[in-house]
């Protein structure tokens, strides 16, 4: 019936697989769940713990292969037919979470459950990823983009996975979630929205994520520069207005501008109001100076 895949880094995922396994034995259905550590240093006692419960499988794996390959491989040790795949970062804020999923069990489909966060959690050193994540991330089933994927909370048929799978050549942080999702609209399928969120515990501090937020934005110059990805240009807005200012031949001075500016724009982002009209502009910034370096 139901394979619940955890790709684990560095997180004690002992609460999230407790309480998604309460709610499994509760629904009377064939379920597993399986973690796999891809190259963890940290929390490995604590989540070994997770074999002690009934149709739970733990795997440890010493070396990282990547965001890409670890939902890969999770896929091929699964033996039910529906994959739902959850990020090792979440929390469960609904009693009914399993049960929602359970539902779609008879079909073929992608369904895709959506992000919340703590209401309650106002700490000012974490302002721009909470910002950023309720405003952008954190959208009713209604309001999502009817294109719009995310690994974080997905359920997927395993015999749709297998016709596409996650490219393994992406090492980089960043945009293997859109490339799979753009992957399965080639293919015609469509996604489920439904109002089924779990919490984004994994918050990065401001300067975390401005670092990863650069990661991404480099690998995402990376994936366009392979000739690979040309749709890319339409899926990411970012991409788009960067190829706007180079053509008009803007490259030079927008680098430049984020020379003079990237002190001031990260004072902004880092403080407890950051405004994400200026994260835009900081990234878009960031992808022209990148752009021209060897």
């Amino acid at each position: 019936m139901l394979s619940i895949l955890i790709p684990t880094y560095n997180h004690n995922i002992t609460d999230l697989v407790s309480e998604l396994h309460k709610q499994a034995m509760e629904t009377y259905v064939d379920f597993e769940i399986i973690v796999m550590e891809d190259g963890s240093t940290l929390f490995l006692n604590e989540n070994k713990s997770v074999k002690t419960f009934e149709n739970c499988t733990y795997i440890a794996h010493e070396e990282n292969s990547g965001r890409s390959a670890i939902r890969n491989q999770l896929a091929d040790e699964a033996k039910y037919e529906h994959l739902l795949f959850i990020d090792c970062d979440a929390g469960v804020n609904s009693t009914h979470f399993v049960e929602k999923y359970i539902s779609f069990c008879k079909e073929d489909c992608i369904v895709i459950g959506g992000t919340t966060y703590d209401p309650h959690e106002n700490d000012p050193d974490y302002s721009l990823r909470l910002k950023y994540g309720r405003i952008r991330e954190a959208r009713s089933a209604m309001e999502r983009d009817k294109n719009n994927f995310s690994t974080f909370n997905f359920m997927i048929s395993k015999s749709l996975f297998n016709k596409v799978q996650f490219d393994e050549t992406i090492r980089g942080y960043g945009h293997e979630d859109m490339l799979f999702g753009h992957q399965l609209h080639e293919l015609d399928f469509d996604f489920i929205q439904i109002e089924n969120p779990l919490i984004h515990k994994g918050l990065d501090k401001n300067d975390v994520f401005l670092q990863k937020t650069e990661e991404a934005t480099r690998n995402l110059l990376l994936l366009w520069k392979t000739n690979r990805f040309p749709y890319l240009v339409d899926e990411s807005k970012l991409l788009h207005h960067f190829i706007t200012l180079k053509k008009y031949g803007l490259l030079t001075f927008c680098a430049f501008s984020f020379d003079a500016l990237r002190m001031a724009l990260r004072r902004q982002l880092r403080s407890p109001r950051p405004s994400l009209l200026l994260f835009d502009l900081y990234k878009l910034l960031y992808l022209c100076k990148t752009s021209l370096q060897k």
